[in-house]
């Protein structure tokens, strides 16, 4: 006669207690954030703030301007993939929402290092600094740059730098 080996059973205990200790966190969590308990992070103090406007000029360049004067920042040529990729990214969000390249943008720079471009026109934001202090110097530079002696209708209607 043989017998088949038994299979030793884990004990139900720790199982239904971690599954009860899970579903009371996830409980905890969403009342949480339903009730407003989660703080949020303080932001740091703003270090500089630009409004800035970006235009397209026919030859494939940027032009980045300052928004209250229209005096021109730079002019950005070639490849420049990652403040092309971001403003594409706000460009496409002002179509679909119907609004043009006119309104300006924020670009704001804090004590704790991030660095915020914002478009009040759309709510949408993005914090550069999550892309790399390679990609997010290519914004850190029209914070502190001179503004060019032309204005932005200059370069965007004669297309030379």
């Amino acid at each position: 006669m043989s017998t088949a080996p038994s299979r030793a059973k884990f004990p139900r205990a720790p199982l239904i207690f971690g599954a009860l200790v899970i579903s009371s966190s996830l409980l905890l969590a969403v009342y949480g954030s339903m009730h407003g308990l989660a703080k949020p992070e303080a932001p740091g103090i703003v270090v500089a703030e630009r409004a800035l406007r970006f235009a397209d000029r026919s030859d494939g360049a940027v032009v980045i301007s300052l928004a209250d004067s229209g005096r021109v920042l730079d002019v950005a040529q070639g490849q420049n993939g990652f403040l092309r990729g971001t403003l594409r990214g706000f460009a496409r969000t002002r179509h679909e929402n119907g609004i043009g390249p006119m309104p300006p943008m924020t670009l704001t720079g804090y004590t704790d290092g991030r660095l915020v471009l914002f478009d009040p026109s759309t709510g949408r934001q993005v914090d550069l600094e999550a892309f790399g202090s390679l990609n997010t110097a290519v914004f850190v530079r029209l914070l502190t740059m001179q503004p060019r002696a032309e204005t932005a209708s200059s370069q965007t209607q004669g297309g030379g730098s």
